[in-house]
């Protein structure tokens, strides 16, 4: 009986990172989709405008960075490797071409990948997202 009450009081505790992902993805807030998660740039708001959310407390640390490296590597490197099998191309024309596509992908997808962990760690509750946990020794 009491795993009955514990997987209710886990499903209490639930929020849907699909949805959370998905807002974070746009830059909205996890929680009400309307506030920004974002001050600038790459600059997390400490809370929503809007639902006022805290968002302060938040680990992204190098993580996005770590992604979209991940990401771009994946979608460039095939890329480069099939022009230069199928057209040996001269190394300073795919050099102008590569280097500003890769740099325009990462700048484009730093945000959003940021947004997505935010999400992902407001969902599961974790660095402080969870209202019922203590507040993190330190902090």
């Amino acid at each position: 009986m009491k795993m009955t009450g514990d997987l209710h009081a886990h499903r209490a505790l639930h929020r849907a990172l699909g949805p959370a992902l998905l807002r974070g993805l746009r830059g909205r807030c996890p929680n009400c989709a309307r506030g920004k998660i974002f001050r600038a740039y790459l600059k997390v708001a400490d809370r929503c405008s809007v639902c006022g959310e805290a968002f302060h407390h938040h680990r992204a640390d190098d993580a996005p960075a770590y992604f979209v490296i991940l990401i771009v590597g994946h979608m460039v490197v095939p890329l480069a490797l099939t022009i230069e099998a199928a057209y040996r191309l001269p190394y300073w024309i795919q050099f102008a071409f590569w280097l500003p596509v890769t740099l325009a992908l990462t700048l484009r997808l730093l945000q959003p990948v940021k947004g997505a962990i935010v999400a992902v760690q407001w969902a599961y509750r974790m660095h402080g997202f969870d209202p019922e946990s203590a507040p993190e020794a330190g902090r």
